[in-house]
């Protein structure tokens, strides 16, 4: 058979979940570092992908290792939280083996017409249903309110607390880890202004978990303006939850990452080789 037939078949059976394809990193490696990270930040487990050039390629491996995780983790009457990002939203990319599963994946965020479809939590879940079987469930209340009052009001409501008691009540969270600069995604998306997230980070904002719940460096809750106005989990309801996967590939976000770790929140981080051995290197001088 010529190449080019080889690898059509390789993508049919691949799509059919016949084939399933790994890149899988040096386990003698990723073990030390596990260790080293369980040792310092007290987390479970450390899922690390091999490293790659191009930022989608890398966010696609990563996303790969969480999909093969999840596969052996899901059992049947569980509810994982789901956040958003692009990091989420690539695991429902990954196929494989169809498996019927009683699961339910819960918007722990709610939505936002800006976010577009890779970003939405809703859209998100509904992937990951159909690529781990079960349903979804959306939160039927906007991401981002007005301000405090709003959200008191908005989190009061009768199908906004069904929906959020829930989530809260999750075997598994699904979490993206982002940075706070004025090239980030809820900058783009319209969330925050430039300005606004200029002057967080003079407060000592350097990162935020699942969209929002900005932290310092020390991993403590940031005192800034912007808090209070997202509709979805905090950061002590997350810490109620029995695995937390936090998914961050992108090199930029190391300092994001080691803030979010401080914080006592993750029980499992899936990123790179480079940036966990970068996330050590900084925990020792910061």
């Amino acid at each position: 058979m010529s190449r080019p037939t080889i690898s059509k078949l390789l993508k049919r059976a691949r799509e059919e979940g016949i084939v399933d394809i790994r890149v899988r990193a040096r386990p003698a490696a990723a073990a030390a570092l596990e260790q080293e990270f369980q040792r310092r930040f007290g987390i479970a487990r450390l899922l690390t992908a091999v490293d790659q050039r191009d930022q989608d390629a890398q966010r696609d491996s990563v996303a790969a290792i969480v999909a093969m995780h999840l596969d052996t983790l899901l059992q049947d009457e569980m509810i994982i939280a789901v956040g958003m990002g692009r990091n989420i939203a690539a695991i429902a990319s990954h196929i494989g083996v169809p498996v019927t599963r009683a699961i339910t994946f819960v918007s722990a965020i709610g939505g936002s017409m800006r976010a577009g479809e890779h970003m939405s939590s809703d859209h998100i879940c509904r992937r990951l249903a159909a690529r781990f079987g079960g349903e979804s469930e959306t939160l039927y209340a906007p991401a981002l309110v007005a301000d405090a009052q709003m959200r008191r009001a908005l989190m009061a409501n009768d199908v906004v607390q069904h929906t959020l008691n829930r989530a809260r009540r999750a075997d598994i969270a699904l979490i993206g880890i982002g940075d706070v600069n004025e090239d980030s995604n809820m900058v783009r998306m319209g969330w925050f202004s430039p300005a606004e997230i200029a002057a967080s980070k003079l407060a000592g904002a350097i990162g935020d978990m699942m969209g929002y719940d900005f932290i310092t460096i020390a991993g403590k809750v940031a005192d800034v303006p912007m808090q209070g106005r997202v509709i979805g989990l905090s950061l002590d309801e997350l810490r109620r939850i029995p695995n937390v996967i936090a998914i961050a590939s992108e090199s930029t976000k190391i300092v994001a990452i080691l803030a979010a770790l401080r914080t006592g929140t993750i029980t499992t981080l899936a990123t790179t080789e480079a940036n966990a051995r970068t996330i050590l290197e900084l925990d020792a001088t910061a």
